[in-house]
């Protein structure tokens, strides 16, 4: 893999922790909820309570000072973590139309839309490969998941998935 798909896998990484970061930090304080608690036609939210605007904010401003470090734009950062929140909203709203609850474990789900979208609309961009488009949500589900255990054990994550 290039040295550019591993910083845009760093990146998606980045973005996808900060929310649990900032959740193990901050506790509920100034987590107001993306759905505003809004219900789709199913009676269900639409996303949850576990997406938040804190969320979405700290992972877009912590992702763009991440970029420089790698020796990126700083708009390179921004764009991947909101290509990236967005593929964890639309993982969200899936799994809440499949009566899911939030937080609850869906393999794949949880974690291919978060790091699939920013690879592929970022793939001409920065001249990735296919099969490093392939490869970077694959090895970011690996990581999470046995990520995901670890900091569960570290107290940083409330479920070990």
């Amino acid at each position: 893999m290039s040295a550019t798909a591993t910083h845009l896998l760093l990146l998606i990484i980045v973005a996808n922790s900060m929310p649990v970061l900032m959740t193990r930090w901050l506790g509920a304080r100034y987590s107001w909820p993306v759905d505003a608690h809004r219900c789709w036609r199913d009676q269900r939210r639409l996303l949850g309570p576990s997406k938040t605007w804190r969320g979405l904010a700290s992972a877009l401003l912590v992702t763009s000072l991440s970029a420089p470090l790698l020796g990126h734009h700083w708009w390179l950062g921004t764009l991947t973590a909101a290509l990236a929140m967005l593929g964890d909203l639309f993982s969200s709203f899936c799994k809440r139309r499949l009566g899911r609850a939030s937080s609850a474990r869906a393999t794949g789900l949880d974690q291919l839309p978060e790091a699939l979208l920013p690879a592929l609309l970022l793939k001409p961009l920065l001249a990735l490969e296919w099969l490093e488009v392939l490869l970077i949500p694959l090895l970011f589900m690996l990581l999470e998941m046995v990520f995901s255990v670890l900091l569960f054990r570290l107290g940083i994550r409330k479920q070990p998935y």
